[in-house]
């Protein structure tokens, strides 16, 4: 082992999420792309059920130069991509996917253009000349043109491609900008870029996009939520939370499902106060779900923690029905108006809610049974 493995020039940031079958080859793939740079290989995995994090433990006992960050409790790609740039040794971060859709032969070329070039970051680009998105369909190709369309109204024409999640950015570009990055969904370059607080000199190599060597895709419909939400919240300068967003959106639809069951209940002749008690009941439970899968989506709840997480919510929102009175009742003192002070209700009971939901109810620990293998291996390679 050389010196200089010891001390990487350029980490190479890998989230993971049920990657297992795929990291070996990886692995393989890495070395002999960057043979003769001095590198070091971060896998955060988000606690995969695959147990992708024990597939990288065993192969750094053979490959010291890989590490694993395994996060419980948390989920997403760009919080695990800061997270891994945090724990880096080298001034250099250079980010792709563990799927083999991003080219790793051209992780050289990246490197040696920011180094030689003075660049901020290089971007590994699938719409300058020479690159290509592969095999993708037409509906694809549609929602990923408009969705770089929206990027551009954020950040300009700084590059070809910022939806890209292969990069190399130097360390000190986010250190300049580490308390202004959102940090929710998966884009992190165009996070990166808009946080800056200063012109980014960004340069590009292109690559054509491969497809998925084994797995399943995580995208989905809630990836491009996320990305509107990062949108808005950078387009109002971090003043609208994405989460609080859809979290009064979800709000919306415990309305309707309210409206829905009490007019359901009066129809088959139920007395309204009983159906008001279980149209209520029937709003909190759906909202709690609702938020559960989506809004809260990187701390699901599962299991018996679901079931008092319920509970948990039903009594935050019960206060903040009282907040959301109280409020009313002030407001109502000092407007004639009804509607101003029935807005003005509900925009406190929504905070408060919010804020509640997110301490009480997503924000407690949860525990999950570990396993072990039957004869552990104890130990590993000592640097």
């Amino acid at each position: 082992m050389q010196a200089d493995e010891y001390s990487p020039i350029l980490s190479l940031v890998v989230p993971t999420y049920n990657e297992r079958k795929n990291i070996a080859a990886l692995v393989e793939n890495v070395r002999a792309a960057l043979d003769g740079i001095a590198w070091e290989m971060i896998v955060v995995d988000d606690d995969s059920p695959d147990h992708t994090y024990d597939e990288v433990t065993a192969l750094s006992r053979n490959e010291p130069r890989i590490r694993c960050l395994r996060r419980v409790g948390r989920r997403g790609l760009a919080s695990a991509v800061i997270e891994g740039a945090l724990v880096a040794n080298g001034d250099i971060i250079a980010v792709m996917d563990a799927d083999f859709q991003h080219d790793e032969t051209i992780l050289p070329l990246m490197y040696h253009k920011l180094i030689d070039e003075g660049a901020d970051v290089v971007v590994g680009t699938r719409y300058a000349q020479g690159g290509g998105v592969g095999d993708w369909d037409e509906s694809r190709q549609k929602m990923s043109n408009f969705a770089t369309r929206l990027a551009r109204l954020l950040i300009g024409n700084q590059t070809s491609d910022p939806m890209s999640g292969f990069f190399v950015v130097r360390r000190a570009v986010l250190a300049s900008s580490i308390y202004d990055l959102s940090l929710q969904g998966y884009k992190i370059l165009l996070d990166i870029i808009s946080a800056s607080p200063k012109p980014l000199k960004i340069d590009e190599v292109p690559y054509t996009f491969r497809g998925r060597r084994d797995g399943e895709s995580k995208i989905s419909p809630m990836v491009l939520a996320e990305f509107l939400f990062l949108l808005l919240e950078k387009g109002s300068g971090g003043l609208i939370p994405p989460r609080f967003i859809l979290f009064c959106l979800v709000g919306g639809t415990g309305l309707v499902i309210h409206l829905a069951v009490l007019n359901l209940l009066g129809y088959f002749g139920f007395p309204f106060l009983t159906s008001q008690a279980a149209a209520i009941g029937v709003s909190m439970l759906s909202n709690f779900i609702i938020n559960n899968q989506f809004t809260y989506r990187d701390r699901r709840l599962t299991g018996w923690s679901a079931v008092s997480g319920a509970l948990l919510f039903a009594v935050v929102c019960s206060f903040g029905a009282l907040a959301n009175i109280g409020v009313a009742e002030l407001a109502i003192k000092e407007t004639p108006s009804w509607s101003l002070a029935g807005v003005a209700g509900a925009i406190m009971g929504a905070v408060f809610n919010f804020g509640a939901a997110s301490s009480i109810v997503w924000g407690q620990r949860r525990r999950r049974n570990a396993k072990f293998p039957a004869n552990p291996t104890i130990g590993g390679p000592t640097v």
